[in-house]
């Protein structure tokens, strides 16, 4: 059974709920909070990976690459993952990337 782009869409906003969480526990300098940070933003670009080829374009427009880019930098780091990419994508893509998930599902719901 395959899952609507609200489902995941509501699925990727649950994960970025849960990395805001681990935010507040602590800093990305402690290496646990930045593990889970890291799973979870990971996990969250994957949500959306599931969605239709027309929501993402019509979302995160030619964007979508590059946060592709980021989870695959996170999923395959294997042992290293730079958390200076993690620390900037959270500051400053992150803000962008839950309003556009945020709007999609306003503009869907009416």
């Amino acid at each position: 059974m395959s899952r609507s782009d609200r489902e995941l869409v509501d699925d990727a906003l649950a994960h970025l709920a849960a990395l805001k969480r681990h935010l507040e526990r602590g800093d990305l300098d402690d290496e646990t909070v930045a593990d889970a940070v890291s799973l979870r933003l990971a996990a969250a670009i994957e949500a959306v990976s599931q969605a239709s080829d027309g929501y993402r374009e019509r979302t995160f427009g030619t964007d979508w690459k590059v946060i592709w880019a980021t989870r695959n930098r996170i999923a395959h780091g294997y042992a290293y993952i730079d958390l200076a990419i993690i620390r900037d994508t959270v500051e400053q893509d992150l803000p962008e990337f839950e309003d556009k998930l945020r709007r999609s599902v306003r503009t869907t719901d009416g």
